[in-house]
């Protein structure tokens, strides 16, 4: 099978445990307009425009055999519990090309951790391959989040429930917007939802809106429409507080 890996490379303890391989995967089904990785929001790619090497597809196709070796030399490289990532764009939007990448992972013992949107109703077929599961959850209300992603957050709170049920790590992250949902009153019902089951598997990360995709937004030939997204320290503070008050574990990565 084939996936579509956008970018490469390693990073330590941002994705999941240790010094990681992490693969970028093309597509995503939101079209968040902070988004830092916007050339991944289209499945069938963006013609990118780069000063110095030119006009190139924003992918490169590769076999998941050839992935799966690649992840099996780097080994020597997975140190302090480290592994292979799978993030995006939304892997899940390479439902089962994915499956089978994680399913070769696990058999040869290598730690898997996945980020996602949590959008997919089958992610919880998922979750016995991967180690580590990272979520994203962007706003509690429905009408809102649909507004804004585009996507409803149905299917994404009830796999986040189920997450918090069945797998046996969990961090959900939540990018923290101005005039989005960074504001106590939201923090407040991020906090309702997340105490009605047992979260002793789950902890959980607020990020601070940045801009640093913004770059790419010019190179895929898209407007970016965000102004003002960024939040003050204090109300970030109080956000934390927000969430430990309530017994919810915050890190950060």
């Amino acid at each position: 099978m084939i996936l579509r890996v956008i970018q490469k490379g390693f990073n330590y303890s941002q994705d999941g445990p240790g010094n990681r391989l992490v693969y970028h995967l093309q597509g995503c089904n939101m079209h968040c307009p902070w988004c830092a990785n916007p050339e991944s929001t289209a499945p069938e790619g963006f013609l990118l425009e780069d000063p110095a090497t030119g006009t190139h597809i924003s992918f490169t196709s590769q076999k998941t055999e050839d992935l799966l070796e690649e992840a099996n030399d780097s080994r020597p490289l997975f140190f302090d519990g480290g592994g292979v990532t799978l993030t995006g764009g939304e892997p899940t939007m390479q439902f089962e090309s994915l499956k089978e990448l994680l399913r070769g992972l696990k058999a040869c013992g290598i730690h898997t951790a996945m980020e996602t949107n949590a959008t997919h109703p089958k992610l919880p077929e998922l979750f016995p391959l991967i180690d580590f599961l990272i979520m994203d959850c962007k706003h509690i209300d429905d009408s809102i989040h649909r507004q804004v992603t585009g996507v409803s957050n149905k299917i994404i709170l009830q796999n986040m429930q189920r997450a918090m049920s069945e797998h046996s790590r969990v961090l959900i992250r939540t990018a923290l917007v101005n005039g989005f949902n960074a504001d106590t009153d939201t923090a407040k019902q991020f906090v309702r939802f997340y105490t009605q089951f047992d979260h002793s598997n789950a902890s959980f990360e607020l990020l601070k809106y940045h801009e640093f995709g913004r770059e790419k937004w010019a190179a895929c030939g898209l407007p970016y429409t965000m102004k003002d997204g960024f939040i003050t320290d204090t109300l970030y503070s109080e956000y934390t507080d927000i969430y430990k008050s309530g017994g919810l574990t915050v890190v950060r990565t």
